[in-house]
């Protein structure tokens, strides 16, 4: 035979353990930090960034001080890496015995509390070798975990959202007034002066029920006068039981303390107070099999193009 023979491929010059610690990196701010995260020595860590940059043939971090922040080549990296970081899992899985990736998820704290359990616990039960790592917090700090690619999906109240996130609406849910049942407005229709009037006890800033809270109430009474700000809705509950101000808390929230009898629903004159619930991911993620199915699991949709192949 004559002729050139046919010319090599590229060589991959990538692999998975440098895309593992950039990831981290990005995440902890330090390969120190990375470091402890993926159970590896610093000197491990920081070689195969600095391999991965040599590489690529470009910096991914700026360096300020001892911290390393993600550069615009980061940035673009980023969600690339954890894509291909996410479907090796997936490919490992397949020869472990296991059916699924690790479920990443991250709720806000009436979904997290409320409405998710009882689905994690029916999904484990299908699927028993599916783990389901819930995180709960706030709408603000669910979004920016999804940001950020800690998590692979989030739950959120309210209208929060970002740039780089995509939001889908979930399912609605009703906000309601309550009292204890001792308290004066009890077994009467409050009036907007008698809500003006009244002291409040409500979510702490960067919850979701008390962004739409305030905007609801806000628009509707003159002024509302808030005694208590807290960051969890059964010590609300507790508070107000105790016959110490309102509250304006989710339906699903309060559905239980209602039927013992703990609080009543005040009756008011002000218009209903409805929110939407929605599923937040990022729009540079695409999501491997678990998630898909856990999101249809839980009655939510499943953007178009955001559904990894299979390996």
């Amino acid at each position: 035979m004559t002729g050139k023979p046919d010319q090599p491929t590229s060589r991959l010059r990538l692999n998975l353990r440098q895309l593992e610690v950039f990831v981290a990196t990005a995440r902890e701010g330090s390969t120190r930090a990375a470091a402890d995260r993926i159970a590896r020595s610093q000197s491990a860590a920081s070689s195969a960034l600095a391999d991965l940059e040599a590489s690529v043939g470009a910096l991914l971090f700026d360096r300020i001080g001892r911290r390393l922040a993600l550069n615009e080549n980061g940035r673009a990296l980023l969600p690339k890496a954890q894509a291909l970081l996410d479907q090796a899992t997936e490919v490992q899985a397949l020869f472990s015995g296991e059916h699924a990736a690790p479920l990443r998820v991250a709720a806000s704290f009436t979904i997290g509390e409320y409405l998710l359990p009882e689905r994690v616990s029916q999904w484990t039960a299908l699927h028993p070798q599916s783990q389901v790592h819930l995180h709960i917090a706030n709408t603000r700090d669910v979004i920016d975990a999804v940001a950020r690619f800690d998590v692979d999906v989030g739950f959120i109240e309210g209208p929060q959202t970002h740039p780089d996130l995509v939001v889908r609406a979930w399912r609605t849910d009703e906000l309601v007034i309550v009292a204890a049942p001792g308290h004066p407005l009890a077994g009467r229709v409050a009036t907007h002066r008698q809500l003006s009037q009244a002291t409040w006890v409500l979510r702490e800033h960067g919850s979701g029920t008390r962004q739409v809270t305030d905007a609801w109430l806000i628009q509707n009474l003159e002024q509302v006068h808030v005694g208590f700000e807290l960051g969890s809705t059964e010590a609300i509950k507790r508070v107000v039981a105790s016959g110490t101000g309102l509250a304006c808390l989710s339906r699903y929230t309060v559905a239980q303390a209602l039927e013992d009898g703990h609080l009543i629903e005040l009756r008011t004159k002000l218009p209903a107070g409805t929110r939407r619930l929605a599923t937040v991911m990022h729009r540079d993620k695409l999501l491997g099999r678990a998630t898909t199915d856990f999101l249809r699991h839980c009655g939510a949709s499943v953007p178009r193009g955001a559904v990894a192949p299979l390996p």
